[in-house]
């Protein structure tokens, strides 16, 4: 039997890694659910991708980032964080010496360039139209049986098929789930006044609203909401839906002109307890599925993508053999550590920024005040956004030391509650 893979998902992080782990010699089988006609032109879903610089370099590498035409890449030269009526502060590029923050592409066109490069390599070989119906891991290989009554053996197979991961139930790998019982809404729209290229993330009054910069007048808003009020945005008319939303932003934007049609997804984070398992890892959201505050999910699955393809590699090298056991613990290593941090931090700021309990509220400003007053933090989160600047400590060591400083002596120090299990150590 040769090194043959399985990726069992044709999204962005499976046709990623497929290309990924072709482009180091291994054979690889795409499994998807999607005919490849589906899949070679995937229909406008609403959502953007922020791209930090090291997404963008393994997109480089891949053949990906070439295929994405020059007017679908937006720029972000700053954020700007605020928190109800607050004037927040902003992470701009020039504290870290760059031109922009990262880049918006949207997800659609990053999974029809994805497609491109994968669909076209010789070391690929896609099944769609199919189903997973059964998984088999063993000492020595792997297969999976498909519905069409079709069976892939391997050497190892890669579960790629979301946060919801149908390859993951069947593997036994157990997962955190935290519904934030709210609705994610997005929508590009016309304004009237320009965005400035910022991107911005808004609090307050139990919500969250962000806009995206597409262009001088052209953004993708996002608001979360509760299922209730979900139903009633989808129901509005484009001239209603403009209007509503010209008052939800306040008047910031002016006038509001809908571009395209309202999507809706759950806001649901995920953490698989195990990445790997004997034969089998997971990889993109089946392994993490991040809340959208920070916008780092795809950059997060995308580093996913670049750890398990180098262990994979290292394991055929040093082992022969791209499933074995070592290679795969060093891949969950890998993406514990990256992961772990960035997690914990969204779903604190996620919880944080939607609690309107009094109790809460002298955080939220300290954080913004610190955000503002304090420079090495700016550039701490600007670095952040950017992913392409080490840093000697995170940016959240930079939020704690900023409220140590707002508050010298505070009594306790608090844990942070779920998401609290062994599968976060060693």
């Amino acid at each position: 039997m040769d090194a043959r893979i399985v990726v069992v998902g044709a999204g962005p992080a499976g046709l990623c890694l497929a290309t990924a782990l072709a482009e180091r010699g291994f054979q690889v089988d795409v499994v998807d659910r999607q005919s490849a006609e589906t899949l070679a032109t995937p229909p406008f879903d609403g959502r953007e991708v922020a791209l930090t610089q090291t997404s963008i370099q393994l997109l480089q590498s891949l053949g990906i980032w070439r295929r994405i035409a020059e007017a679908d890449k937006a720029p972000i030269a700053r954020a700007r964080i605020m928190d109800d009526a607050a004037a927040g502060f902003v992470a701009d590029s020039a504290s870290v010496a760059r031109d922009r923050l990262g880049v918006l592409v949207s997800n659609h066109v990053i999974r029809a360039a994805a497609w491109e490069a994968a669909s076209t390599h010789a070391n690929i070989r896609f099944h769609g139209d199919v189903s997973v119906e059964r998984l088999e891991t063993g000492p020595v290989s792997a297969a999976v049986g498909l519905s069409d009554g079709s069976r892939l053996q391997a050497r190892l197979v890669v579960a790629a098929d979301g946060r919801f991961s149908a390859l993951r139930r069947m593997r036994g790998i157990a997962t955190s789930t935290h519904d934030f019982g709210k609705t994610m809404l997005l929508v590009r729209a016309h304004h009237a006044r320009s965005n400035d290229r910022t991107a911005w993330e808004w609090f307050g009054r139990g919500q969250m609203r962000a806009l995206l910069p597409l262009g001088d007048r052209l953004s993708s808003l996002v608001l979360t909401v509760d299922a209730a009020e979900a139903q009633h945005w989808r129901e509005l008319s484009p001239e209603q839906l403009g209007a509503e939303l010209a008052l939800r932003y306040e008047g910031r934007l002016g006038a509001v002109t809908p571009e395209s049609t309202l999507h809706a997804y759950p806001l649901v984070a995920t953490w698989a307890h195990r990445f790997a398992a004997t034969r089998f890892a997971l990889v993109g959201d089946a392994a993490i599925g991040m809340h959208p505050v920070t916008a780092h999910g795809f950059n997060l699955g995308l580093a996913g993508v670049r750890h398990l393809a180098g262990a994979v590699a290292e394991g055929a090298v040093r082992h022969g053999d791209p499933g074995h056991a070592r290679a795969l613990a060093q891949y969950q290593r890998r993406l514990r550590t990256s992961g772990a941090l960035i997690f914990a931090g969204t779903q604190a700021l996620a919880h944080l920024y939607t609690d309107d309990r009094r109790r809460a509220l002298p955080l939220r400003r300290a954080l913004l005040q610190a955000g503002s007053r304090i420079a090495p933090l700016r550039q701490a989160l600007a670095a952040h956004v950017t992913a392409d600047l080490p840093l000697r400590e995170s940016p959240l060591r930079h939020v704690w030391g900023a409220l140590r400083a707002l508050r010298p002596q505070p009594r306790t120090v608090g844990r942070t509650r779920g998401f609290q299990d062994s599968s976060l150590t060693g």
